[in-house]
């Protein structure tokens, strides 16, 4: 009977032991999000059919954390060089870091238009204290719509001209940067919309170089040597009198039955 109320007792102090120890150790929090691609493209010009591409080369922080394709060519549209993309979290600090470049792009979309860069690139980061992007337009070449710096500022937007006087066919966003409903960042280097309307060549958007980062999430730190022995010698001395006091009961019962 003495062996059953040990057995008994220490089932009991384990039980104990493990939901002192599920509560002195920190929550696991989601970890932070972060996501990048090279290039979508969902657009349908007048008399044909659409077209849509991508996101192609994704990456993400769940995996694959890093991606690379050697050139993207969309007929009429535009075609680019190497697309290498990464989205990175740290376990150790909870930052979230990601990437997306695009090299030797040469955009064919917009009549009369002819764009060009070596590369653009766009990047965001999240640590504890905030969420920043920037975008990077290496040798940029817009021809007559103007000029635009290496590093734009957030939501630098340039409009196409048509044909017809007064009538633009589309917007270019730059370093384009929206914050999303759940706190995260989405940094888009180049952003092409068709605009509808007269004079329209038709309809649908481009993103060139996109990364998404954030919110940070919160380092897990898991305790490991000294301290490690030290919360478990506490646990120790908090649950051995409970599972001595569980089992002197029970002697006590037994013998007065």
């Amino acid at each position: 009977m003495r062996m059953l109320t040990a057995r008994r007792g220490g089932l009991i102090g384990l039980i104990a032991a493990t939901s002192l120890l599920a509560g002195t150790l920190p929550a696991n929090a989601a970890p932070g999000d972060g996501s990048a691609y090279g290039l979508r493209v969902s657009v349908t010009l007048l008399g044909l059919p659409p077209v849509t591409v991508g996101p192609l080369v994704e990456a993400n922080a769940d995996g694959p954390t890093e991606n690379t394709l050697a050139g993207a060519n969309v007929p009429g549209v535009l075609s680019t060089g190497v697309i290498t993309t990464s989205a990175v979290f740290d376990e150790a600090t909870g930052a979230v870091n990601s990437r997306a470049s695009t090299a030797d792009v040469a955009i064919g979309l917009l009549p009369g238009n002819a764009i060009s860069a070596t590369a653009i690139e766009a990047t965001c980061s999240a640590v504890q204290s905030g969420v920043t992007g920037t975008s990077t337009l290496a040798d940029l070449n817009l021809g007559g719509l103007g000029t635009v710096p290496v590093n734009p500022a957030p939501n630098t937007v340039i409009t196409v001209p048509g044909v017809l006087p007064g009538v633009n066919i589309a917007t270019i966003t730059f370093n384009e940067q929206i914050s999303n409903p759940d706190g995260s960042l989405t940094v888009n280097a180049v952003h092409i919309r068709l605009l509808d309307g007269l004079g329209s060549i038709g309809s649908g958007d481009v993103v060139i170089s996109s990364a998404t980062c954030g919110p940070a999430g919160l380092p897990v730190p898991m305790a490991s040597g000294a301290g490690l022995w030290l919360s478990l010698g506490v646990i120790g001395m908090a649950v051995l009198p409970v599972g001595v006091a569980l089992s002197r009961r029970r002697r006590a019962a037994v013998t007065t039955t």
